[in-house]
């Protein structure tokens, strides 16, 4: 049981006064500390009894009290207490002393007259609520007396000399120049009493103003130098520091003049703080009216007074006032000033209960700004929470909701999983593209489609892009066609050559005689864009497919064989209307083998085709046989030598050749394909042949004629 009394009480001490964090505050010494539960930081301000004097001792007792009774918003904060033999431990909420938040300001530029004018409102605005509410007098009213918590806002402290204000002699306690002869320059020059009861606090007050501006005060004199203090307050500061004691106002009436309109204190930022106070007695209508400015004017306040002052009002405004989408502006604004971690556990709950809002003009607000706070949402919760609420917007009938939800894609598309991405949205997109009455929307539809491509997976792209994109170019409004044709322009590299080639090119040949110049520039780009591209994936195909041609020396049948593949490809550019001719017939094996029996290297030197290849199609081919030729050795079709997929790639890498088309041998004419100079030696040799039989035939019937008809030997007839 002895052991219980013996215990000492500062080890049960909730908190932790941490080590190296004092500052000099009267005659307390004030530390940072922590509670032990929750890590929440506070103020410790320790008197040690040991180092202190009798009059002293009586003084932080005296604090003590009076801040366990005294409750207030603009005076500092009483948490919690400790008061043992040794020592006085009075904790309260986390605070600054005024001359280092100064000093501290100054280094990064200096306190701007906002946050001034706030602070002395709120200096002010306590020392009237004890002089004419609680009828007490501060009687230590100076710098050393104001501390700054985390949002910026002053608080009154210091209230070791406090005393009533028609105390008797035994509840008086020692005057602050007792203790402190240094503080001999603050005090009022009139004898006691020979005034109002306040003009001692309101000459300090003038005194605090005047540090405030100026720095410490060296003396009571200087005073009369006005120094730095704004022209706005100079009237009312002479009169808190005039010679006539009656004269000086009571802080109610100081505050009230400076509050004239011109006044010091009569600002934006000091009106914005006053509204915050008194937001829960608000109408709706004051709320609204009052969010909508507060947006414009957050740029000009105070980082620390938005991050611990607006936000949590904010917060609290949409959670409990029915505030709604007007308060999104100013929260995506003060949110900058806020960490990653900060984000993450004061705003992205509230964005997430927001998206389930059936509140059309909060849906559309966050859809408008989330770019401002997309990066801080993970992926689960856009899976889970935020996407299944903003699929909503594609079917909804406001057109505006709709354009906002399809680039609200752009920004969430990176965080969707595999069926969000791939299902679910590109079956919106499909309808919208399709059926949507707006054509912006389908265009930004279209537009969206080609940006998220990156993260669709290849079997979607495959499936979708190209049927996309095409459904785009044939939609009747000008910009969703041009949309469709630099979609594919951007997804060019997602598809294959046969794609490309038989795909992609001839829907975009379609749109080069389009009504819109705009379509037909893009058109332009595009398809120069598609022709590299093709002739980078395509060259090594082309010069083994027509090594024959690009080859120095011409093998036998050569000219048939090429004859017969132009044909061939320009019956399919014309349905088959152009066929192949009696001359086009190909040599046997043998004959198609190059001189020496070897075969053109694929990187042999390329040259332009002979003259004799070129195809006008305004030669006489039409007429021929519609069937085409079979050779006579082979007994395979000219005309089905090459299958459609193989024609297709090479009919746009010579399509979109830098040389153009018709320009190979236009000096020399067609007809010489029907005389012996432009047969091959394999039709040289069969004519030859055909010349032999008929000279054989000849010669045979001359030798018949000659010798007459054959003898049977003569028989008698009876």
């Amino acid at each position: 049981m002895w052991s219980f009394f013996a215990r000492d009480p500062v080890k049960d001490f909730n908190y932790d006064i941490l080590p190296d964090t004092q500052d000099k505050s009267g005659i307390w010494t004030l530390h940072r500390g922590k509670r032990k539960t929750g890590g929440e930081p506070l103020s410790v301000f320790v008197y040690e009894v040991s180092t202190g004097t009798e009059e002293q001792t009586q003084l932080a007792k005296a604090a003590f009290k009076r801040m366990k009774t005294l409750r207030h918003p603009n005076i500092l904060a009483y948490v919690d207490g400790l008061e043992t033999e040794k020592s006085l431990y009075l904790v309260t909420e986390q605070v600054t002393p005024l001359a280092a938040h100064l000093k501290a300001q100054s280094e990064r530029g200096g306190s701007g007259e906002l946050e001034v004018s706030w602070g002395l409102h709120q200096t002010v605005k306590a020392l009237s609520f004890l002089v004419n509410d609680c009828h007490l007098l501060h009687n230590n009213l100076g710098i050393w007396a104001v501390f700054v918590d985390r949002a910026g806002e002053w608080k009154l402290g210091g209230l070791d000399h406090m005393t009533p204000e028609n105390g008797d002699a035994s509840t008086s306690l020692p005057s602050a120049k007792a203790v402190h002869p240094e503080m001999d320059k603050y005090d009022a020059p009139e004898s006691p009493n020979s005034g109002e009861k306040w003009a001692g606090d309101v000459w300090r007050l003038g005194c605090l103003i005047w540090e405030v501006f100026n720095g410490p005060l060296p003396r009571a004199s200087s005073l009369r130098s006005l120094g730095k203090i704004p022209k706005a307050l100079v009237p009312h500061y002479c009169e808190l520091v005039g010679a006539n004691a009656r004269a000086r106002p009571n802080p109610a009436r100081f505050l009230q003049n400076c509050r004239a309109p011109g006044g010091f204190l009569s600002n934006s930022f000091v009106e914005s703080n006053l509204f915050l106070e008194e937001i829960q007695i608000k109408d709706p209508a004051e709320k609204q009216q009052f969010f909508q400015d507060l947006s414009e004017n957050l740029d000009s306040f105070p980082e620390d007074f938005c991050k611990h002052k607006v936000l949590p009002q904010l917060l609290t405004a949409f959670e409990f006032g029915n505030a709604g989408a007007v308060v999104l502006t100013p929260l995506f604004k003060v949110g900058k000033f806020l960490s990653a971690e900060e984000y993450q556990q004061k705003i992205i709950p509230v964005i997430v209960k927001m998206f389930s809002s059936t509140d059309r003009a909060m849906r559309i607000r966050l859809l408008q700004q989330m770019e401002q706070f997309v990066q801080y949402l993970n992926d689960a919760a856009v899976n889970s929470q935020i996407f299944p609420h903003v699929v909503h917007g594609f079917t909804d009938t406001n057109p505006a909701i709709r354009e906002q939800t399809v680039k609200s894609m752009l920004l969430l598309a990176p965080k969707l999983n595999e069926s969000n991405l791939n299902q679910e949205l590109m079956r919106h997109f499909a309808r919208l593209q399709a059926r949507d009455e707006q054509g912006p929307i389908r265009c930004n539809t279209t537009v969206c489609l080609g940006k998220i491509a990156p993260y669709l997976n290849a079997g979607t792209r495959q499936r979708v892009l190209i049927s996309a994109f095409s459904r785009a170019t044939k939609d009747p409004f000008p910009a969703s066609r041009a949309a469709g044709v630099l979609g594919f322009a951007a997804t060019h590299n997602y598809y294959s050559v046969t794609e490309s080639a038989a795909r992609v090119l001839p829907t975009l040949c379609t749109l080069t005689v389009d009504p819109d110049k705009n379509v037909r520039d893009q058109v332009r780009s595009t398809t120069n864009t598609l022709h590299i591209a093709l002739v980078s994936n395509i060259t090594y195909l082309l010069l083994n497919l027509e090594k024959d041609v690009m080859s120095s020396a011409q093998p036998a049948g050569a000219a048939a064989s090429w004859a017969g593949w132009a044909v061939t490809g320009v019956s399919s550019l014309t349905s088959k209307l152009i066929r192949t001719g009696p001359g086009a017939e190909g040599g046997s094996p043998a004959e198609n083998t190059p001189v020496g029996g070897g075969t053109a290297s694929p990187c042999s030197e390329v040259k332009p085709p002979p003259a004799s290849m070129t195809l006008p199609i305004a030669s006489g081919l039409a007429t021929q046989s519609d069937s085409p030729k079979v050779s006579e050795k082979n007994e395979e079709p000219i005309g089905d030598r090459w299958d459609d997929e193989d024609w297709g790639s090479l009919e746009a890498g010579d399509g979109w050749s830098a040389e153009p088309a018709g320009d190979w041998g236009a000096e020399e004419s067609w007809e010489s394909v029907d005389g012996s100079q432009g047969l091959s030696k394999a039709e040289l040799a069969k004519k030859k042949r055909e010349e032999r039989r008929k000279e054989l035939e000849a010669k045979r019937a001359e030798r018949k004629a000659v010798k007459g008809p054959l003898k049977l030997g003569a028989r008698k007839l009876d």
